[in-house]
Order: C-alpha cells, then sequence, then structure tokens
C-alpha cells in the first residue's frame, strides 16, 4: 500500500507543474497594461510603472517569472497584490466560507444522490424511480443559477423559510440554502450515476454467487453490491469537491457571500494577476488532493487496483 500511495505522489508532480505553469503563463503572458487604471484616470508615472515591473520581475522571461514564483510558492509565500495586500491574507479570509459551503454541498450531494440512487437502482421502474429520474433531469436542465434564484425567491423572499442572502460570517445552518444550490446538479449525476451502477451489478456474476451461497439479502446488498457500485460514484464525487469550490462564484454571487469566488472574481475586474494566480493554484492542490483521497479509496474498496 505504502509503493501505491508513493507512485500517486511522484505522478502528482508533473501534473502540479505542468498545471501551475499553464495558469501562470495564462495569466501573465495575456497582452494588455497590468498598471492601466491604477492611478484613476491619469496615466501611471514612469518611474512607478517601472518600481513596480522590477517588484513583480514582470521584465523577465516568462520561465524565470515562474519559477520565482514557484519558489516562493514552496515558502507558503503567495505574493502580494499591486496594493501591497498579502495574497495569502485575502485567501485566508475567504476560503473558509468557501470550504464549508463546498463541503456541505458535497455531503447534501452525497447523502441525498447515493440514497436515491441506491433505492431507484435496487427498485427500477417504479414510481418512485420514474418520479427520481424527472427530478434528475429537471436539475440538469435548469442552470444553477436559476436554481438559486428559484430557492431564493421563494423560499426566502415569498415564505420566509430561509434567509435571502447570508451573514458576513454565515453559520453552517445559513449555508444548508446556497449549498443545496451548489451541489444541486452533482446530486442529480451522483443519483444517476450510482442507479446504473447499481442496477449493472445486480446482474453480476459474484452477486448471483453471494445470492446462491444463502447469504442474507443486506449482507449482499451492503457489502457485495454497494461496494463495487461506489467505485465510479467515489471518482465523481473525489473530483468534485474541486471543482464546487471553483464553482462557487454563482452561489455565492446570488447568496451574497463573501467567499474565493466573489476574491476571483474582484481580482478579475481589477487585473490582480497574483490573486487570481494564487486561488486557481490552490484549487490545483485541492483537485490533486482529492485525487490522491480517491486513489487511496480505490485501493481501499478493490485490493487488485493497487497490486496493478
Amino acid at each position: 500500500m505504502g509503493r501505491y500511495v508513493l507512485r500517486r505522489l511522484l505522478q502528482l508532480v508533473p501534473v502540479f507543474i505542468g498545471t501551475t505553469f499553464l495558469i501562470y503563463v495564462l495569466v501573465w503572458a495575456i497582452p494588455g497594461d497590468p498598471f492601466a487604471a491604477k492611478c484613476g484616470d491619469r496615466p501611471c508615472p514612469p518611474a512607478y510603472i517601472a518600481e513596480m515591473r522590477e517588484k513583480f520581475n514582470l521584465d523577465d522571461n516568462i520561465f524565470s517569472q515562474y519559477f520565482q514564483y514557484l519558489g516562493n510558492l514552496v515558502t507558503g509565500d503567495f505574493g502580494e497584490t499591486f496594493s501591497g495586500l498579502q495574497v495569502s491574507d485575502l485567501i485566508a479570509d475567504a476560503y473558509p466560507t468557501t470550504i464549508r459551503l463546498a463541503v456541505l454541498a458535497l455531503l447534501i450531494e452525497a447523502v441525498i444522490g447515493l440514497t436515491a440512487g441506491v433505492f431507484t437502482g435496487l427498485r427500477g421502474g417504479g414510481f418512485v424511480d420514474n418520479l427520481v429520474l424527472v427530478s434528475t433531469l429537471f436539475l440538469i436542465a435548469v442552470p444553477v443559477f436559476v436554481t438559486g434564484f428559484v430557492i431564493q425567491t421563494f423560499l426566502g423572499l415569498r415564505w420566509g423559510i430561509i434567509s435571502p442572502t447570508v451573514s458576513i460570517d454565515p453559520t453552517w445552518g445559513e449555508l444548508i440554502a446556497p449549498a443545496f444550490v451548489l451541489g444541486s446538479l452533482s446530486m442529480a449525476y451522483v443519483t444517476r450515476l450510482m442507479r446504473t451502477s447499481i442496477a449493472e451489478n445486480q446482474r453480476a456474476d459474484y452477486v448471483r454467487t453471494a445470492v446462491a451461497k444463502g447469504l442474507a439479502p443486506r449482507r449482499v446488498v451492503g457489502v457485495h453490491l454497494l461496494r463495487n457500485s461506489a467505485i465510479p460514484v467515489i471518482t465523481f464525487l473525489g473530483t468534485d469537491l474541486g471543482a464546487l469550490m471553483g464553482g462557487a462564484i454563482v452561489t455565492e454571487g446570488i447568496f451574497n457571500i463573501r467567499g474565493i469566488g466573489g476574491l476571483v472574481f474582484r481580482a478579475i475586474v481589477t487585473k490582480e494577476g497574483i490573486t487570481v494566480t494564487g486561488v486557481v493554484v490552490l484549487l490545483v492542490i485541492v483537485y490533486l488532493l482529492m485525487n490522491l483521497l480517491v486513489d487511496v479509496l480505490y485501493a481501499v474498496l478493490d485490493p487488485r487496483i493497487r497490486l496493478d
């Protein structure tokens, strides 16, 4: 198991360097003046521009800039904005709320999606199965921002069940409705993925063998069927946490949440490339760590995988 984890860790290194370099190039090598509009309506003095270009190494070639950035990143230094604010402080201020929102969305999609998928997979063709299929198709067809506005309008503004917006430091309870909106699309996919996996594995030889051996139905489903059917769903859930954190910008905007989405949006508008780079690099790290966790779970669920 140790060698399996070590191989997976080594595979992350070139992926991390390749993705972060691509991000850095896309943010910093695009045409345009990064100091445009930094001095109001007047153009910035040449002395100021020269000082800033030297400070941010903008006169070096892109490879030199990237490796200097990477060296600082290893020490935990995400750099500072043009106004002198530490990017790590901005991320530390915004990230906790987005992490809570994404984790809550992941829990909602996992609990509801897996439960509905298992139930409809075992009892396909009935009224509940058709109801779940129609409901999930509806969630997939409707954009997330529409789902957010509908829930905010009816549950918040008209019926007063939830608060239409959240406070500056929201509690877990305040984040439930935004998390449901954020995870609604993935919840539909998890439901359909689990339903299909269960229905397919029900006809597998190992399940029929377990039934023929006289095992109790609960043990056949709980130990044999669920364990193998969960592998594709775990892959989806593992990679979805990073996607939820990156895609939270719309949900955070609807419910006025001060998270990472708003930070990235403001950074793009004000052309703070160092902030955009820092946030996206952090999302890449989350993606890679979640993929590593998924690989480890693969090996736990199916020991044959780590022997390949």
